[in-house]
């Protein structure tokens, strides 16, 4: 970005809303957004989906053709090449490693499920009992970029849960080779093994397995990408197990004087470094305090690096909500429910009591997104597109099941016999009613 070239986000003034159509029109289609990719996202992820249903080994020219393959077509690294790039960490970056898995592994095993059994009536005992799934596939976006700190997101709760077989699927970048890093934590925490292939085929081999390299299909499929990425896991979803069908990070902000505008306008431009369709959107009471975001944000991006991706997220998806009271704002953040969430307005803690919808929320200014991303040992997979509005974070509950376990007695069954029998005959379920009847029947006849 030049020094005479001046960023303009979007401006929505909410109070616009109720007299101004257009206005009225923006504000829904911002908090009505939804993460569900396009029709023809969704008809090419399908395709991609179906040939590597028919031919698993589809993948490796899935790969050629869209690029994330391995140079040679080799499609699965096992175990012992990922321990051997664990051993060839820098200190430095282990050391970092060892940090984010240790702060998210503490955080995932404060959530551990408990089995518990319910005597609902004398006879009648109930249990929730906790079960982790056998086998996980964690996709961990590449190619461009390595992001060992969503590896670590998604494998660290998976383990604490029980899990017993984890595979990482993670596309090459351009050159057909995969960080060093990455197959490093891969190694660290001890990856069953790592699928090169990138986007739905991607997707598709975690669901389907890559028998012939010993890779066994997956019982559920976890973990953030971009839009191919989503719409394959829910063509999926009918098949195997999906955690949530996640859009682009999204980030937003929720501040106020006495905020400090330059760190705001940093927290933003950390939003739109995910990529060029990450909206980042200050919230704020204040126009002036607006206006100083603004003029910060340019400055900073004078010497960002990602310039190009910065401008064009922030140009696209940044935008500026006013709100003429701190009530209003956190109506409209509470109805956008983004993915991350910064607040720094007064008074603080009673503004986040309020705050019901979002993934992540960062509370006050020493609070960046970015360390969340990577080390305080919150899970970064979370809920984009407003699904914050009725889903979490990825958790040690994503990776497992409550099975239901009834155990009846005679004693128990005589006490709801009635009850099924005349339920059972309003349905029109005779055979229902029977089940039940045929077990008293000798004692019936003895009568």
């Amino acid at each position: 970005m030049t020094a005479t070239t001046q960023l303009a986000l979007q401006r929505i003034d909410l109070a616009d809303a109720a007299t101004n159509a257009d206005v009225a029109a923006t504000v829904k289609r911002l908090t009505r957004r939804g993460a569900v990719p396009n029709r023809s996202v969704r008809d090419g992820a399908r395709a991609i989906v179906d040939a590597v249903r028919a031919d698993p080994s589809a993948v490796r020219a899935l790969n050629e053709r869209f690029g994330g393959g391995l140079a040679g077509g080799r499609l699965v690294i096992g175990r012992d090449e990922l321990e051997a790039a664990t051993a060839r960490l820098d200190p430095a970056v282990r050391e970092a490693l060892d940090q984010a898995i240790a702060n998210v592994r503490r955080f995932a095993e404060s959530q551990g499920p408990e089995s518990k059994t319910t005597a609902v009536a004398p006879g009648i005992d109930i249990e929730r009992r906790w079960t982790p799934v056998d086998r996980v596939g964690c996709y961990v976006p590449g190619g461009t970029a390595p992001y060992p700190s969503s590896l670590v997101m998604t494998v660290v709760p998976a383990r604490v849960a029980g899990v017993g077989t984890t595979v990482v699927a993670s596309p090459a970048r351009p050159d057909g080779t995969v960080d060093d890093i990455l197959l490093g934590a891969a190694g660290l925490l001890g990856v069953d093994a790592f699928v090169v292939a990138g986007g739905a085929q991607a997707v598709a081999a975690l669901a389907f397995g890559l028998r012939a390299e010993g890779v066994e299909p997956a019982d559920l499929i976890v973990g953030p990408g971009n839009a191919w990425v989503t719409a394959a896991k829910l063509e999926l979803a009918g098949e195997v197990g999906i955690d949530l069908p996640a859009g682009p990070s999204e980030g937003m902000v929720l501040a106020a004087p006495p905020a400090d505008p330059a760190r705001v306008a940093a927290d933003l431009i950390t939003q739109a470094e995910h990529g060029v369709d990450s909206p980042a959107i200050l919230v704020t009471t204040h126009a002036a305090f607006a206006d100083a975001v603004e003029r910060n944000v340019a400055a900073q991006l004078e010497t960002a690096a990602r310039g190009a991706i910065l401008e064009r997220a922030l140009a696209d998806h940044g935008a500026i909500v006013l709100a003429r009271t701190l009530d209003a704002a956190i109506d409209f953040v509470n109805a956008y429910a983004p993915e991350h969430l910064s607040v720094d307005v007064e008074p603080l803690e009673e503004t986040v009591v309020r705050l019901r919808n979002a993934g992540s929320l960062f509370v006050g200014p020493w609070a960046p997104e970015s360390a969340g991303d990577y080390a305080t040992g919150a899970n970064h997979v979370l809920p984009t597109g407003g699904l914050a509005r009725g889903a979490g974070p990825l958790a040690v509950e994503t990776f497992g099941r409550f099975m239901q376990v009834q155990r009846i007695s005679r004693e128990g069954l005589a006490s709801i016999r009635a009850s099924i029998g005349v339920l059972a005959t309003a349905e029109g379920l005779l055979a229902h009613r029977a089940a039940v009847e045929i077990r008293f029947r000798d004692e019936d006849r003895a009568r």
